[in-house]
């Protein structure tokens, strides 16, 4: 496994509500600001979880060598395979949850505010907790050093800035296309994070039949 491996997952993180909310912020009062508070927070979450993960899994690891190391490796597999069932149906019973209305609010964010969403909702969603322990796990289970996180974190963070970039290079015909990218995330995203997790379920499980 590779860092590579990891990307795909950050499509899970976003897809959703998250994105949605991305959208409601670069289309806001003060879109630039508000959106870079909310990356700001999300990428703080993000990068906190995914590390701490790392982290265990990493300390845990250093305590067996040998044949016990290869156990543990495999016990490894079997919890990140638990995460990522949890995460398949977290995913599925939300597939049809649309955003909150409290969102609406966020048309009059400021770019404060905007970073305490981006905190509280990238904390309090299962799924991207569930995503977070999944990657961290992972990256220290095939002993990928700590920094090889950080594409992971970027990617979520490039695809989380997808509307401030829709803005930035449409100007008023973003206007058009960003509803179009929070309906497509209300509707069809929850597919595309299943046949995510669904791949690495299988390059987990392979790991596991060697």
């Amino acid at each position: 496994m590779t860092f590579l491996t990891l990307l795909p997952l950050a499509v899970v993180m976003v897809a959703g509500t998250q994105l949605v909310a991305a959208v409601f912020f670069a289309s806001s009062d003060r879109p630039r600001a508000a959106s870079l508070g909310y990356l700001a927070g999300a990428a703080f979450v993000v990068l906190g979880g995914t590390t701490l993960a790392w982290l265990v899994v990493h300390l845990f690891k250093i305590n067996f060598t040998g044949a016990g190391r290869g156990t543990v490796e495999r016990w490894i597999d079997w919890f990140v395979l638990a995460l990522l069932a949890m995460l398949a149906v977290v995913v599925f019973l939300r597939r049809h949850s649309g955003p909150p209305r409290w969102m609406g609010e966020l048309q009059h964010a400021g770019p404060g505010y905007a970073a305490k969403v981006g905190l509280l909702l990238f904390l309090g969603m299962p799924s991207d907790d569930l995503t977070m322990a999944t990657v961290g796990a992972s990256a220290a289970r095939h002993d990928l050093p700590w920094w090889h996180l950080l594409p992971f974190v970027l990617l979520t963070l490039a695809l989380l800035a997808l509307p401030l970039f829709a803005l930035l290079l449409l100007g008023r015909r973003a206007a058009v296309v960003l509803p179009r990218i929070r309906d497509w995330a209300n509707s069809h995203s929850w597919l595309v994070s299943e046949a995510v997790i669904v791949l690495f379920v299988v390059i987990t499980a392979l790991d596991l039949m060697k």
